[in-house]
């Protein structure tokens, strides 16, 4: 319904924000990702929305980047998982990290993350698993673009990404894609 909203930021409390759009001011719920890198008062801000309708509010929810709202819309749709938790989880992670975390199936990570505990860390890593961008869950170890594709080639021979970024972490770091491949099924058989 409210796809985007671009004004002037009239109020900064986090982690909400009102947009003054025209005269009309918009109370928005931002991650803390997002209010920190918006602007200051009377500063533009284009935000990216997701409206909730419940039986007793509307509420407006706003992300800096496409990646984030979808995110954000990823998360609503898993059970246990509401609109004000899905915020907390984009506040404590961003959505690298947490795409990072569930290809590592790493519960200690989403657990830190207050309101998360381990029961719920372990049904986001299920419902996520697979789901959220592959291209943003590459790991740290990956330095620079041959690296990325031996990680990718690893990855279609059927290993996971822990196994193939741990073998990573071993390569020389000048190596070629061939070449790593090589020293790298090496040392994972």
């Amino acid at each position: 319904m409210i796809g985007r909203l671009s004004g002037v930021i009239a109020e900064k409390s986090p982690p909400q924000v009102v947009i003054d759009v025209a005269g009309v001011g918009y109370e928005v719920d931002v991650p803390m990702s997002t209010f920190f890198n918006l602007g200051g008062l009377g500063e533009r801000a284009v935000l990216l929305t997701h409206l909730t309708v419940r039986e007793d509010a509307h509420q407006l929810f706003g992300f800096l980047t496409h990646e984030e709202r979808a995110t954000f819309r990823m998360l609503i749709k898993i059970s246990g998982i509401g609109p004000k938790m899905a915020l907390g989880l984009l506040s404590g992670l961003s959505v690298a990290e947490l795409a990072q975390a569930v290809s590592q199936q790493e519960i200690g990570r989403l657990t830190k993350v207050p309101g998360i505990g381990k029961k719920t860390a372990e049904r986001l890593l299920l419902e996520l698993k697979g789901k959220l961008g592959a291209d943003l869950a590459l790991p740290a170890a990956v330095a620079n673009d041959a690296q990325g594709d031996i990680l990718q080639a690893l990855v279609a021979l059927g290993y996971s990404e822990k196994d193939a970024a741990a073998a990573l972490k071993v390569l020389p770091p000048d190596v070629g894609v061939s070449e790593g491949i090589k020293l790298a099924l090496k040392k994972l058989t």
